[in-house]
C-alpha cells in the first residue's frame, strides 16, 4: 500500500500500529525495505517486517498507543524524502505482564516514489534519548 503524500505516513503508520495490523503496517514499506524496531530488531523485505511488527504486536506492545508529535519532512530530491516523526508510547508492557509506562520514541523514514505512490524504502524506530 503507497501513500499518495509522504506527509500521510504518521496518521497510517499510527492507525495501522492501533489496529494491530502488521501486514498495513508492512505494506508501508517497499518489498526490499530495511527496518530497525523498537526493540531492536532488524527486518529485511516487507515479509520479515509484517513477522517482526506481529511479534512485537502480540508482545511488548500489544496495548501499545501511539500519540504523533512533531513532523519533519525534508525532501532529498523529487523522488525521495527523509520523514522524521516523533511518537508517544503509552500502554507497554513488561515480559511478566506489569505496566512498562510510556515512552518518546522516533520513525525516521526514508521514503521513495513509484508510479504507485510513495514507500518507505529504509526506516528506524527507535526510543527518544
Amino acid at each position: 500500500m503507497s501513500i499518495a503524500d509522504p506527509q500521510e505516513l504518521p496518521r497510517a503508520f499510527a492507525s495501522a500500529w492501533g489496529a494491530r495490523d502488521a501486514r498495513a503496517l508492512a505494506a508501508l514499506f517497499a518489498a526490499d525495505a530495511d527496518f530497525l524496531s523498537l526493540t531492536g530488531g532488524i527486518a529485511e523485505g516487507a515479509t520479515e517486517i509484517a513477522e517482526l511488527f506481529a511479534g512485537e504486536l502480540a508482545g511488548a506492545f500489544a496495548r501499545a498507543r501511539l500519540v504523533t508529535g512533531k513532523t519533519k519532512l525534508r525532501p532529498v530530491g523529487a523522488e525521495v524524502v527523509v520523514l522524521t516523526q516523533r511518537f508517544v508510547l503509552s500502554g507497554l508492557i513488561h515480559e511478566d505482564g506489569s505496566d512498562a509506562g510510556r515512552i518518546g520514541a522516533i520513525l525516521s523514514a526514508t521514503l521513495g516514489r513509484t508510479a504507485e505512490g510513495w514507500e518507505i524504502v529504509a526506516a528506524q524506530f527507535v526510543p527518544e534519548a
